[in-house]
């Protein structure tokens, strides 16, 4: 069945149900960046599959919003249906509510769909507003479509669950309960309804399958000042895991009896994140709700000793794979028959070798010369370049290690390079450099240093619209909240323990892409009279090519920068490679 195929039976629905427009988020009811197949709506109705965006369909029209990531990606999806492409941030897009103005202007259903289960209670209520602003169109939000339409739908997954072991977890879930409730009371909250999946597994130190490329189940965790209870399949937790969350304190209902237990729920007030909990769910309590950002991921984001050593555990290993990957690379590049596909699955089988692989952290991003301007470009059998000795190649990779989890980028030339590549490779290396330069006072916030990474792009006339870091999971998922760095307003201040990735870039259509990442390790640096500050410690142990630097460029600070990490790459990781690897990497950590 095609896209228009799709649309129509949609449009089938919707005149059934006096619906003139139907929105389809990206989102599953536990709003996660990532979701299972089962909740891939917006990907079924659009044919587009990159992980952030909006469609909208409405009776003689479609639309689908996206971010700057996937502009390029987008347009290629996009083309042949009726979709027109709506780029978020872009002066003259119109948002969802003022398109919707003006195409049921004149249309007599002027009531708009949409599933209050995949949906923030905030994006709700804001859309709700906006809706009316546009000549009073309503809202619907307890009907879904694709329960008739999406008729080979896939079921959610059944997998088991399994613990998290303390020596990797290092702290025991029921004293995560009991620091949750303390957290709570501060809040003068009773009890919360923990929905996102990364937070229910840190709390309750499990992991999962039902998500790709993130180890968490799905589920829903209740507690109240006295009881916790995890709404999950019972089909998916084996004898050993019941017997575990018992002695945790935490007992189990059903997943489908969530909403049942919001309304049984007993206490006086319940705290709820408005923008994580969905909407159905939101209207579903009975008792006061307080409002707050939950605490659980303040305190997922601060990793404690045994966190941190899995992260380093994690990135040694993975160091050992990309060292044995990149040695490989331009021999076979020049051998040829490599293509961005080949490479991926040769660096995921270089890791999958290292103890406690589980899985990769994200699909990979080969992304060869034109293919490297597209910040979020998944190559496919049809789609891959076939790599040759000249160029760049942009390559953002991660695994998932039970210890930690993992998310690098390097950009590799594989032969000779024009004078553009060089220097904007180059300003990207100084901005990436820059920022781990930076000492800052502790509880700044990410927006704060943002500026420190584009500095020398922005003198140059280049700038990127992706955010310059995200937060990592402990064996979780790869994107994790609530710090970043990022033009945007996120007031969440940075401390010690926190770790946060480093990537700035510049993607030149039709011609190339640079982006280098480090994930890092926010650690303390000194205390003066006006305060403790806080300093980055690279995670990530692997060689940044040094053949397209152009040295002029890079101040005497950044270049000692770049040799002392260099230094301790080769001192770290040399002792667990062969005598030719080791040279190898000897020779690709030289000082320049």
């Amino acid at each position: 069945m095609n896209i228009d195929q799709r649309i129509a039976l949609l449009r089938d629905e919707m005149r059934r149900e006096h619906l003139g427009a139907f929105i389809f988020p990206t989102s599953d009811p536990h709003l996660g960046e990532y979701t299972t197949d089962h909740w891939k709506g917006r990907e079924w109705i659009s044919g587009f599959d990159g992980s952030a965006g909006t469609a909208v369909v409405t009776m003689k029209s479609a639309a689908l919003w996206t971010d700057s990531r996937y502009f390029i990606a987008a347009e290629q999806q996009l083309r042949g249906t009726e979709y027109q492409l709506m780029k978020l941030k872009v002066d003259g897009t119109p948002t969802i509510a003022e398109w919707l103005g003006c195409e049921l202007a004149d249309m007599s259903d002027r009531e708009v769909g949409i599933d209050g289960m995949v949906n923030a209670a905030n994006s709700v209520k804001q859309l709700e507003a906006d809706l009316r602003q546009q000549g009073g169109i309503t809202l619907r939000t307890n009907f879904d479509p694709l329960e008739r339409i999406w008729r080979d739908r896939p079921a959610i997954p059944a997998d088991k669950v399994v613990v998290q072991p303390l020596e990797f977890a290092g702290e025991p879930a029921h004293e995560k309960l009991a620091r949750i409730r303390k957290a709570l009371r501060e809040d003068h909250a009773d009890g919360i309804l923990i929905s996102a999946l990364d937070d229910i597994a840190w709390t309750l130190n499990l992991r999962g399958t039902d998500v790709h490329c993130n180890p968490v189940f799905v589920s829903y965790l209740l507690l109240s000042s006295t009881d916790a209870t995890l709404y999950v399949n019972p089909d998916k937790l084996t004898s050993q895991v019941v017997d575990y969350l018992k002695a945790e304190g935490v007992g189990v209902k059903p997943y489908e009896q969530v909403v049942k237990g919001l309304k049984d729920y007993f206490e006086y007030n319940i705290l709820l994140d408005a923008d994580e909990v969905n909407y159905t769910l939101y209207q579903a309590v009975s008792r006061q709700i307080v409002e707050r950002e939950s605490p659980v991921k303040r305190m997922k984001a601060i990793k404690n000793e045994k966190e941190i050593a899995g992260f380093r555990s994690a990135m040694l290993k993975d160091g050992i794979a990309m060292v044995k990957f990149l040695k490989w690379l331009k021999p076979a590049v020049e051998a040829g028959g490599q293509t961005e596909v080949t490479i991926d699955r040769k660096l995921t089988a270089l890791r999958a070798e290292q103890p406690l692989f589980r899985d990769i952290s994200f699909d990979t991003i080969a992304g060869y010369e034109a293919h490297g301007a597209i910040v979020h470009y998944e190559a496919s059998e049809a789609s891959a370049a076939t790599l040759e000795p000249r160029g760049l190649l942009l390559l953002d990779s991660g695994a998932q290690y039970q210890d930690g989890t993992t998310d690098i980028t390097r950009t590799i030339a594989l032969g000779p390079l024009t004078d553009e590549q060089r220097r904007v490779y180059t300003l990207v290396l100084k901005g990436h450099i820059d920022l781990q330069l930076l000492h800052f006072p502790d509880g700044a916030s990410g927006t704060q240093l943002d500026a420190i990474a584009r500095r020398p792009l922005w003198q140059a006339g280049l700038n990127y619209l992706h955010g310059t870091g995200h937060g990592v999971g402990s064996y979780l998922s790869v994107h994790e909240g609530p710090h970043q760095i990022r033009m945007e307003w996120k007031p969440t201040p940075l401390r010690a323990g926190m770790t946060v990735t480093d990537e700035p870039g510049i993607y030149l259509e039709n011609r190339f892409g640079v982006r280098i990442e480090n994930t890092l390790l926010i650690v303390p640096a000194e205390e003066t009279e006006l305060g403790r500050f806080l300093a980055f410690e690279p995670l990530t142990l692997c060689p940044i090519d040094t053949a397209p630097i152009m040295p002029e460029l890079l101040s005497a600070e950044e270049t000692a920068w770049l040799n002392d990490y260099h230094q301790r790459v080769y001192d770290t990781l040399s002792r667990h490679l062969t005598a030719d690897e080791s040279d190898w990497l000897r020779e690709a950590c030289q000082p320049i």
